[in-house]
């Protein structure tokens, strides 16, 4: 897993990053729209289920007392005993069906049915202590109602119009003289068909949600990923026309140095050997003619192969200091700023602060560079007449700091400066490269050139070699 993470390019890290963070969010707000939207929906559905049995008691309480006023006028008079009165008022319940499956019932207070049109089998039996398939008490629950006065009793009951158990609410009221219950029902399905339907709007309504969400997320990712596309094809082309120009640079630097060292060999080395070969002829035609002034000749001859001696070694410590090397940056600086001096007659100091830490190759190199540009730019442009150098090591890093009283540089965001600098582009390549700052300011006068070095390039001293005394 480790190695495949490696392998993942970083635009498309970058992609991951974009998009993860992205469906997360409308993961979590999907979630949450739907719990709440379905919260909403049952409250609702709950809100609609009891308006809908409230308005089936009120349907029934008004059928009961218009059996109630039906019957008033033979049972207010007749005695608790009066069985012709009774017979009357069962027979004209019995009568007073409504719908298919709407009628009157009556038990009495122990139990026996005697009005039952729509259902004749439960007729003259007792069916006190009768339970619906729910354990739900039924008869004995209705007489209990009856007794109080009325109310509604909810519980599952056949319908006659389908032999199938459902859902009923009945209302019961008691005649109390003849300790009878009278009462009537309706069952709920349409209740609970409308309840279901609204349900099932609900979870259409929260699946289409989801779509929505979903389709939202699908586009907000695919922008997220033409754009990522965009991005990286634009900074591709950027980086491509980058390294076509950073390569021409480099060809241009290499030509450069070629040319620069080819014309050091022609006008200093070549001329001096071409001298040291007329004095050699010279000499050697004087010793034949036996010419005193042979030995001069000779003389003359060496001090010239010296002098192109020197040029060698000073084109060689140009291209590749050896005391770099050798000893360090702080000696390779030393000498650079000595030779400097002595070349130009520009006054320069060199300061280091002595730290134990030692600077890596690269890092050594490319501070060394740094200071021979710089004050190969001070010589050729600056017209300074000081110049100081100053290398130190602290908690960070390593930085240096060169500073010259020469008339510095003009507006580095003005017009007249592009296209110019190839030295100062170097130098903070170099220190780019290193994940290292380069910083150019105006001095008063002149300029200032910081360059520091993170501290992943200094290296921990030999446990077994004391400090040195310059810096490394």
């Amino acid at each position: 897993m480790k190695r495949l993470l490696t392998q993942i390019s970083y635009a498309h890290k970058l992609f991951v990053l974009a998009t993860v963070p992205l469906l997360l969010a409308v993961a979590a707000i999907a979630v949450l729209v739907a719990h709440q939207s379905r919260a909403m929906a049952e409250r609702e559905i709950a809100d609609l289920e009891a308006q809908l049995i409230s308005a089936k008691q009120d349907e029934l309480r008004n059928y009961v007392q218009l059996a109630r006023a039906a019957v008033s006028a033979t049972y207010n008079p007749a005695p608790p005993d009066d069985a012709e009165a009774k017979k009357l008022v069962t027979q004209r319940l019995a009568a007073m069906t409504y719908g298919t499956d709407g009628y009157f019932f009556v038990y009495e207070y122990d139990g026996t049915n005697l009005v039952a049109p729509r259902q004749t089998d439960l007729i003259t039996r007792n069916w006190a202590g009768l339970t619906d398939s729910a354990g739900t008490p039924v008869v004995d629950r209705l007489i209990e109602l009856a007794k109080q006065g009325g109310g509604f009793h909810e519980y599952l009951w056949t319908k006659p119009s389908t032999g199938q158990e459902a859902q009923m609410v009945s209302y019961v009221i008691g005649l109390q003289d003849w300790q009878w219950v009278i009462g009537t029902g309706v069952f709920l399905d349409d209740v609970l068909t409308s309840v279901a339907a609204a349900r099932a709007q609900v979870e259409n309504r929260v699946r289409r949600t989801f779509f929505y969400i979903g389709a939202i997320a699908l586009a907000a990712v695919l922008l997220v990923f033409m754009s990522g596309v965009t991005i990286t094809i634009r900074e591709r082309r950027l980086a491509d026309a980058k390294l076509k120009e950073l390569t021409q640079r480099i060809f241009d630097t290499q030509e450069e140095e070629r040319g620069r060292v080819a014309r050091e060999l022609h006008d200093g080395i070549s001329q001096m050997l071409v001298g040291v070969r007329y004095a050699l002829d010279l000499a050697r035609r004087r010793l034949a003619t036996g010419d005193d002034r042979a030995p001069e000749s000779l003389d003359k001859s060496v001090d010239m192969l010296g002098s192109a001696i020197s040029e060698v070694r000073r084109i060689s410590r140009d291209l590749r200091p050896g005391i770099l090397d050798d000893l360090g940056l702080g000696p390779a600086l030393q000498a650079l700023t000595e030779e400097f001096q002595k070349r130009t007659g520009i006054q320069t100091e060199l300061e280091t602060v002595v730290f134990r830490n030692r600077l890596d190759e690269e890092a050594k190199i490319a501070l060394f560079r740094i200071a021979q540009e710089a004050l190969t730019n001070i010589e050729r442009h600056a017209h300074a007449t000081e110049v100081k150098v100053h290398l130190a090591g602290h908690r960070t890093g390593a930085s240096m700091r060169i500073m010259d009283n020469g008339r510095g540089l003009p507006d580095l965001r003005s017009p007249a400066f592009r296209g110019q600098g190839l030295g100062l582009r170097n130098m903070a390549e170099r220190m780019e490269q290193l994940d290292g700052t380069f910083k150019i300011t105006h001095g008063n006068p002149g300029m200032i050139i910081d360059a520091t070095v993170p501290l992943k390039h200094l290296l921990p001293p030999a446990s077994n070699t004391p400090p040195k005394k310059e810096v490394q």
